[in-house]
C-alpha cells in the first residue's frame, strides 16, 4: 500500500505563507507526474499544482504567482510553496503521483490548510 506523508499544514492568516511538503516510503517520485489537489467545503476537488518527471509544471490560474511547486527526486519530496494566502485557498491539499501514461495514481490523505477571517 502506498502511503504518503504530508505536512505543512495548519491555521494560517491571509497574507501569509505556508509551505507543504509531501514524501514516500513505497515509490520513487522521479517515475512520476506529482501533484497537489485540494478540496474544499462545498467545491469539487481541483488540481492545484503539478510537475512531471520532466520538470514540466502547470498551475491552477488563481494560484499562478503565489504558489510554488517543486520536486527534490534525490530527496523524495513534493513541496508545494504557498505565498500571500487568502481565503479562497483554505481547504483539504492531498499529494498525489500518477504514472506517465496510465491511470494509477496514488493519493494522500490530505492536510487541512486553514485561513482565518
Amino acid at each position: 500500500q502506498v502511503q504518503f506523508a504530508e505536512t505543512g499544514g495548519g491555521l494560517v492568516q491571509p497574507g501569509e505563507s505556508l509551505r507543504l511538503s509531501c514524501t514516500s516510503a513505497e515509490i520513487r517520485f522521479k517515475y512520476y507526474t506529482m501533484g497537489w489537489h485540494r478540496r474544499a467545503p462545498g467545491k469539487a476537488r481541483e488540481l492545484v499544482a503539478s510537475v512531471d518527471d520532466g520538470n514540466a509544471v502547470t498551475y491552477l490560474d488563481s494560484v499562478k504567482g503565489r504558489f510554488t511547486i517543486s520536486r527534490d527526486d534525490d530527496k523524495n519530496t513534493l513541496d508545494l510553496q504557498m505565498s500571500s494566502v487568502g481565503p479562497e485557498d483554505a481547504a483539504v491539499y492531498f499529494c498525489s503521483a500518477r504514472a506517465p501514461s496510465t491511470d494509477l495514481q496514488y493519493w494522500g490523505q490530505g492536510t487541512l490548510v486553514a485561513v482565518s477571517s
